[in-house]
């Protein structure tokens, strides 16, 4: 267990979680053409989106919940190397897409840099929470002389 992590429920992640879910989806099905922005993209927004759902739920550290995403992804294709291997068949086409189907190093670049992204806008996002003035304390009503 991830040490500090406590549960919660951030109803900011979820939003974000169902606006890159409904991106996810409509890359699967109407991206169907779209090749490399379907494939490759697809696979960084879903690493963001496993963090997004983990986020929703679990007050953690970024890095291991990003880790912990990564981790998902890497499972993923581990799970299409060893289905590819044992000669194994998904018969659901649905969830053929959602998993996908065939092992791939480029998709494990793709996880990477999902990974990465995820580390960087969670920087810059602490970066301008930090930034932010803060509020100042309450103004006498007295005029200053």
């Amino acid at each position: 267990m991830i040490r500090g992590m406590r549960w919660r429920f951030d109803p900011l992640s979820l939003m974000w979680a169902m606006a890159l879910f409904l991106v996810l989806v409509l890359l699967a099905t109407i991206g169907a053409r779209w090749g490399w922005l379907r494939s490759f993209f697809g696979d960084v927004l879903a690493v963001a989106w496993v963090y997004l759902v983990f986020k929703t739920f679990v007050a953690a550290r970024v890095l291991p919940m990003a880790l912990a995403a990564l981790g998902v992804g890497l499972a993923v294709e581990l799970g299409q190397f060893l289905a590819s291997a044992w000669h194994l068949h998904i018969p659901n086409r649905a969830l053929r897409i959602v998993l996908g189907s065939t092992a791939d190093g480029w998709d494990v670049l793709a996880y990477a840099i999902g990974f990465a992204a995820v580390l960087a806008i969670e920087a810059l996002r602490e970066a301008l929470r930090a930034a932010r003035p803060t509020a100042s304390a309450p103004r006498s009503s007295t005029p200053a002389r």
